[in-house]
């Protein structure tokens, strides 16, 4: 799966806040990611998080 720094993930379960979109900030063996909906930042490892994801709107994209 093709992520990079700055992309928004659409995950498959929201965020107890309720937001779906997580703002990519690091990625790695794990990933650093921020929620759009609150703005808490957390880590979660790489494998368990790409099977969470629904899909990648990517940064690029956003800008255009």
């Amino acid at each position: 799966m093709d992520i990079k720094v700055g992309d928004i993930l659409k995950m498959k379960k929201e965020h107890p806040c309720g937001s779906k979109d997580m703002l990519v900030l690091r990625i790695g063996a794990d990933f650093k990611l921020r929620c759009t909906g609150c703005g808490r930042e957390f880590m979660t490892p790489r494998s368990k998080c790409e099977k969470k994801i629904k899909s990648v709107v990517s940064a690029e994209t956003e800008q255009e």
